[in-house]
């Protein structure tokens, strides 16, 4: 389905519009001439949203009244903030991801809002790995959640109230589950493996040839603006997590393509691997660091799972389709993020944990 300017209505709110998702969903609207608007703090780094034209409107998602003064005249709202990442206190996650979506919901049905649209992630299924099976929208959420899941806790909860809102009658919903998101602005896991590829110590996990569900970030940002734009979109969930066939062995060779470095040969096996994380989370809670491990069983099974994850309901029902393959994406990601990386006097970016998607 190609969008043109008769399928927006009016001005759109975006919530994480600094992080990965939020930008992309800022610069397609923008470019279809839609007024946007984006809630940011004010240590938000801002300057992209500005020079494509967005007015930022500083708030928090902890501060109803914040939201509420940003709400006035929207349209659409895009809610693409959370609380990202697989360690940190569960009361972050419960402000930023739980807490905050609910004052979100709040502040655009009492405005009017016509259609909201929330960001969950194909994490709120649950950490699903059964070998060969493959999951789309009819699998339960929150499946095989251990104690330390606190990102897909917080999303699992985070939908239960979105829903609540579309079943009160108050407020249009659609729900986007994308996964692993990657592409140009990508904050938050890209420049890590590029790191360890230049190191030589960037390993497979098992035999490398499990497909990933890794998709581009405009891609998703396209699937958000579809279901902001149908009728049949109203009340539906949409699982957005991929780009076409990627193995686990096939993305580590292309970013290592990209940076000029010999391909990935060096293994480890998934089980060790999942053990050594785990024994390396309980000496982090044991201690109450605020730093992550080097290796979680979130990463772990992220990156080596053999369940996949399938998104034919949003291209049966929306028409929608992956404009930017893998063979161009990937590429240019890792130019944007050697960019960064490489620029004088580049230090490590801070994330901002409710101003990235899922």
């Amino acid at each position: 389905m190609a969008l043109t300017i008769e399928h927006l209505h009016g001005a759109a709110l975006i919530t994480g519009a600094t992080g990965l998702l939020g930008s992309h969903i800022a610069e397609q609207l923008r470019n279809r001439g839609v007024p946007v608007v984006a809630l940011t703090r004010p240590d938000s780094d801002t300057s992209f949203l500005k020079e494509i034209g967005v007015r930022c409107a500083q708030g928090d998602l902890s501060d109803p009244a914040s939201i509420a003064r940003a709400m006035k005249g929207i349209d659409t709202v895009y809610h693409a903030a959370a609380r990202v990442g697989d360690w940190g206190p569960w009361d972050e996650f419960v402000r930023f991801t739980i807490d905050g979506t609910r004052n979100v919901l709040d502040a655009a049905r009492a405005a009017g809002v016509r259609r909201f649209v929330h960001v969950s992630s194909i994490s709120a299924y649950g950490h699903v790995n059964e070998p060969g099976r493959v999951l789309d929208e009819s699998a339960p959420l929150g499946r095989s959640v251990g104690r330390w899941s606190y990102y897909t806790r917080a999303k699992v909860e985070a939908e239960r109230i979105v829903w609540q809102a579309h079943a009160s009658g108050g407020l249009t919903v659609s729900v986007i589950r994308p996964s692993w998101l990657y592409g140009p602005r990508d904050r938050a896991t890209l420049a890590r493996l590029i790191t360890a590829i230049r190191r030589r110590k960037a390993k497979l996990l098992g035999d490398g040839e499990n497909r990933l569900n890794v998709v581009h970030a405009a891609n998703v940002a396209e699937a958000c603006i579809l279901a902001a734009c149908s009728e049949r979109a109203a009340g539906q969930a949409y699982n957005v997590c991929h780009d076409g066939v990627l193995t686990q062995r096939r993305y580590f060779n292309a970013v290592a393509a990209a940076l000029g470095e010999p391909q990935i040969t060096a293994s480890v096996p998934y089980g060790i691997a999942y053990r050594a994380a785990f024994l390396m989370e309980c000496a982090g809670h044991l201690l109450r660091s605020r730093k992550p491990p080097l290796v979680t069983r979130y990463s772990v099974w992220l990156m080596g799972r053999r369940c996949f994850f399938e998104c034919h309901k949003i291209k049966e029902q929306l028409g929608w389709s992956s404009s930017i393959g893998y063979e161009e994406g990937i590429p240019a990601a890792v130019e944007d993020c050697l960019s960064r990386m490489d620029a004088p006097g580049a230090r490590a970016e801070k994330r901002a944990p409710a101003d990235v998607a899922a």
